[in-house]
C-alpha cells in the first residue's frame, strides 16, 4: 500500500458526499486508463487512483481511513485494491466508454426499441377547455412494402456476413492488468447489419425502411393547457431486429382567447359596468364558453370586485366531473363623453352628494384654436 492521501489523489475534500467521490474517480480513471493514456506513469497513476478509490467508496474503510489514517485499512484481513472486482458497474460504464466489453453485453443483433417522435398539435382555446378528436399528420420511416423490411430486391436473398459471422459486430481480446478485455466495434463489411446484400431493393436501397405519411385520429382530452405532452405508444419509429416500435409525442399549443384568460383551472374574465349599475345595483349578462349567464352585482360595487361562477371553469384531466370557477373581475367604466343631459344629471347628483363641480373652462389649446380660427 503507498504513502498517497486519498483525498488528495482524487481531488476531492474531506467533506466530500459519495456522489463527489464517484464522479472524481470516473474523470480521473478515464483519464489515466493504460489502455488510453500511454504515458510511462499512467498504469501506476491508476493504479493509485483505484485504492483511493476503494477505501473511500466504502463507508467502513473511509471511517476508519478517517480515524486512524492508513493503519485503519490495512494490515491483517486488509484488502489488495488492485483486485478490482468491486467495482463492477463504474468500470462497465467506463470500458463502454472506451469502446471495450467484459463481455457481457448487448449483440447489435439484438432487437432494439425504435426512436420515439414528436410533433407540435395546434388547438384553440374552448378544444383545450372541453377536448376534442384531432386528425394528425405526420412522417415517419415504417417498414419497406416492397422488400418487407429485408432491404434486398424481392426474388433476392440477403446473406449472412463473413467477416462478423452475423453478429454485426468484430471483437478483439486484449490482456490487460486488469484482465481479458473484449474491444468491439461495428462490422466494417455489413456496417452492422449482420447481414450483405448483393441487390438492394430499388424502393428502400437497402435501408428497409421507406419515408411514408401517416394520418391519426387521436382524442384529446379535456382540460389541457399549453405545453401538455400525450404519448401515442407505438406510433414511432419502428424497433431494429423486431423490437417494439417507438412513441409519438404530441406536445399542444393553445391559442389565446379574445376574452378569456386561463388560471389553471380557473378561467378570469374582465367585465365592465357602468357607474349607475355599479351604484344601483344590476342583474347583468355574463358571457361564459357555453353561452350566457346571469350576473347579480350588488349595490355599491366597487372596481376590482371580483365574482365567482361555480363550476364554469376548466375540467380537471384526469376527472371531467371536477371544474375549475370562472372569476369575473368587475371594472367601473367612466364615460369620456357625456350628453348635454347626462352631464346634468351627474352635475345635480354631484351636488346632492355634497360635492362641487365647477365646469372645466377652457384650455390654453382651446383659447389657441379660437384665436387662430382653428
Amino acid at each position: 500500500m503507498s504513502n498517497q492521501d486519498y483525498y488528495e489523489t482524487l481531488g476531492v475534500g474531506k467533506g466530500a458526499s459519495d456522489d463527489e467521490i464517484k464522479a472524481a474517480f470516473r474523470k480521473l480513471a478515464r483519464q489515466y486508463h493504460p489502455d488510453v493514456n500511454k504515458e510511462e506513469h499512467a498504469e501506476e497513476k491508476f493504479k493509485e487512483i483505484n485504492e483511493a478509490y476503494g477505501v473511500l467508496s466504502d463507508s467502513e474503510k473511509r471511517a476508519r481511513y478517517d480515524r486512524f489514517g492508513k493503519a485503519g485499512v490495512s494490515g491483517a484481513g486488509g484488502q489488495s485494491y488492485q483486485d478490482f472486482s468491486g467495482f463492477g458497474d463504474i468500470f462497465e460504464d467506463l470500458f463502454n466508454g472506451f469502446g471495450f466489453s467484459t463481455g457481457g453485453g448487448r449483440s447489435r443483433r439484438s432487437p432494439r426499441r425504435g426512436r420515439d417522435l414528436q410533433m407540435q398539435v395546434s388547438l384553440t382555446f374552448e378544444e383545450a377547455v372541453f377536448g376534442v378528436e384531432k386528425e394528425i399528420e405526420f412522417s415517419r420511416d415504417e417498414t419497406c412494402s416492397r422488400c418487407s423490411g429485408k432491404g434486398a430486391e424481392p426474388g433476392t436473398t440477403p446473406l449472412r456476413c463473413a467477416t462478423c459471422n452475423g453478429q454485426g459486430e468484430v471483437r478483439q481480446v486484449r490482456q490487460t492488468f486488469l484482465g481479458q478485455m473484449v474491444q468491439t466495434a461495428p462490422c466494417p463489411t455489413c456496417s452492422g447489419r449482420g447481414e450483405t446484400i448483393a441487390s438492394p431493393c430499388t424502393t428502400c436501397r437497402g435501408s428497409g425502411l421507406e419515408r411514408k405519411k401517416v394520418k391519426k385520429k387521436v382524442q384529446i382530452p379535456a382540460g389541457v393547457d399549453v405545453g401538455t405532452q400525450i404519448r401515442l405508444n407505438g406510433e414511432g419509429a419502428p424497433g431494429e431486429n423486431g423490437g417494439p416500435q417507438g412513441s409519438l409525442f404530441l406536445v399542444l399549443d393553445v391559442k389565446p382567447h379574445q376574452f378569456f384568460k386561463r388560471r389553471d383551472q380557473d378561467l378570469i374574465l374582465n367585465l365592465d359596468i357602468n357607474i349607475a349599475q355599479a351604484a344601483l345595483g344590476a342583474e347583468v349578462t355574463v358571457p361564459t364558453l357555453e353561452g350566457e349567464d346571469k350576473l347579480k352585482i350588488p349595490a355599491g360595487t366597487q372596481p376590482g370586485k371580483i365574482f365567482h361562477i361555480r363550476g364554469k371553469g376548466v375540467p380537471h384531466v384526469r376527472n371531467k366531473n371536477q371544474r375549475g370557477d370562472q372569476i369575473v373581475i368587475v371594472n367601473v367604466a367612466v364615460p369620456t363623453k357625456l350628453s348635454k343631459e347626462q352631464k346634468e344629471l351627474f352635475e345635480k347628483l354631484a351636488e346632492s352628494l355634497g360635492t362641487t363641480v365647477k365646469p372645466q373652462e377652457k384650455g390654453f389649446l382651446d383659447w389657441l384654436n379660437d384665436a387662430f380660427g382653428g
